[in-house]
């Protein structure tokens, strides 16, 4: 048997989802100073992490309000004593029995988009519960669009007549900035932003609707400004991970980057200086990022280093995935170095995928973490 140089203090066998956790809760420190100096709540979104253990390295800086994904997410959370959840997708209607039982437990706040989301409400939903309109910016996914303003009236006055319905605001997500090229696009999107949600705000003031307030949410903008005392709360996600994508946008630098996929390498091939590895599409995800010379990235590379990973290894990606596979580009002296049976670690493209897809995360020194399914 050939024994292998151990490179990494952890045993890997197959795909496994890598924590930095000195990394990460920098990143939180980070946003929840950000927060703090702009005289903001930091509301931040667990749908990245979906872990009750992560949440409470959110919990040691001070957080006591979350953003979930899904009414599933909520009561996954509330379970684990998070008693303020606002569920950033627009209300199901067909999960009310679901909705009716958390929103006797915590404050919850629910989005809307339509008058008729809203009277449904008020006829079925039993317990109180705070109202958010969502409205689009630019990102063109959800919401009203920022200057329909004739549909905004409407659901806002229906709100107010519910005794139980608690109108609290607008909110937005600006996802359109995971297009940006670089930090000054980033920065645009944000100013464009605020200009539409307070045009919408001023709207609903001259209508006699006092109390508006503004919710945004992006990580590259959350990243990028330092100063959010134009609007009410930030509820940024994948910041506490970070990803390539970030990274080629500007929202972050490479030593933010808290997560890899350590995935054994199965075989090679000299004569297209292509590695394979145990690690594919059911792993990482298929997002990926397009450089300038049109090769299409689903992930960089690094090598082990002692307890964590070292510096992006240049030229060298995953190229190309299947469902089980993972194909990775790199030139010859890269590709001499590498053996059959080492481990390589790729950051992923999207780490809110990547994470979802693999619900168990270790730490680097070996703490085992379970998210929601």
């Amino acid at each position: 048997m050939v024994k292998r140089k151990k490179s990494f203090s952890l045993h890997i066998e197959k795909p496994t989802f890598i924590v930095n956790r000195e990394r990460a809760i920098k990143n939180i420190a980070r946003m929840a100073d950000k927060a703090q100096k702009s005289g903001v709540l930091f509301r931040p979104h667990f749908k990245t992490h979906k872990s009750t253990r992560i949440g409470e390295w959110f919990r040691n800086h001070g957080v006591e309000c979350i953003t979930v994904s899904s009414v599933d997410m909520a009561i996954y959370f509330s379970k684990n004593g998070w008693r303020d959840i606002t569920v950033a997708f627009p209300v199901n209607i067909l999960e009310i029995e679901k909705i009716n039982k958390i929103a006797q437990k915590i404050t919850l706040n629910l989005l809307v988009e339509s008058k008729e989301t809203v009277l449904f409400l008020k006829e079925n939903l039993k317990s109180r519960a705070n109202v958010w309109i969502k409205i689009d910016v630019g990102y063109q996914r959800a919401g009203i669009s920022w200057d329909n303003f004739n549909a905004f009236v409407p659901i806002s006055r229906e709100l107010s007549k519910a005794a139980h319905l608690s109108f609290q605001g607008i909110l937005t997500y600006s996802g359109h900035s995971y297009n940006a090229k670089s930090k000054k696009e980033i920065i645009e999107i944000y100013i464009d932003t605020l200009f539409k949600m307070k045009e919408v705000q001023k709207r609903l003031k001259q209508e006699n609707i006092q109390e508006v307030k503004l919710s945004v949410g992006d990580t590259p903008v959350c990243s990028i400004i330092d100063d959010f005392s134009d609007v009410d709360e930030i509820r940024p996600g994948n910041f506490v991970f970070y990803d390539i994508m970030q990274l080629d946008i500007g929202s972050c630098t490479e030593e933010d980057i808290a997560v890899s996929v350590a995935c054994p390498v199965v075989a090679k091939h000299e004569e297209r200086n292509e590695i394979v590895v145990y690690g594919g599409a059911v792993h990482l995800s298929k997002d990926s990022i397009v450089q300038k010379d049109g090769a299409r990235i689903f992930g960089y590379i690094a090598f082990p280093d002692k307890n964590c990973w070292g510096p992006l290894i240049k030229n060298s990606y995953v190229s190309y995935l299947s469902q089980e596979h993972g194909i990775v580009k790199t030139d010859r002296k890269t590709f001499d170095r590498i053996k059959v049976g080492d481990i390589l670690m790729v950051l992923p493209v999207h780490s809110c995928l990547t994470a979802d897809l693999m619900k168990r995360y270790i730490t680097l020194d070996g703490e085992i973490i379970e998210a929601a399914a």
